[in-house]
């Protein structure tokens, strides 16, 4: 079992992310198509559709029994699952682990003396781990 911080994930941020998986859908329809809508249009489309708020909103089509909502879902790859025993072997089964970002020294500090302000050291292995992407964590751990 995992806590783990949000920026394990967050490799690319969330407005990079979608629009770049949107600028993949609009190139694949486009070539489906045939289509060439030049750079400065489809540069302008990747944009506006950039935001997730875009499509976060519900949305109502005259004379529609339904309404719709497009919902962005994100799944972890398999090599950026910290669960994933051949990634990172350090994680053991049948342990609780608290995982935080430490890509600087004072990172690392504060979050020692956080974490030790509320839980004893000693009770936890203590240790790093270095993400593939996204640079180094340190993870408390303890057995059960």
């Amino acid at each position: 079992m995992a806590l783990v911080h949000g920026s394990f994930f967050e490799t690319v941020k969330s407005n990079t992310l979608i629009s770049q998986s949107f600028e993949q859908v609009l190139n694949e329809r486009l070539q489906e198509k045939g289509l060439d809508i030049g750079n400065s249009v489809k540069n302008l489309l990747i944009d506006i559709f950039s935001e997730q708020e875009s499509f976060s909103k519900v949305r109502n089509v005259d004379k529609a029994s339904v309404k719709l909502r497009f919902r962005i879902m994100t799944e972890v790859k398999a090599e950026g699952n910290i669960l994933n025993p051949k990634k990172y072997p350090d994680i053991l089964d049948n342990t609780i682990n608290l995982v935080f970002p430490c890509h600087k020294e004072p990172d690392e500090i504060l979050t020692l003396q956080r974490f030790t302000a509320v839980f004893d050291l000693s009770h936890f292995k203590h240790f790093r781990i270095k993400h593939h992407l996204n640079g180094e964590f340190t993870v408390f751990q303890q057995q059960f």
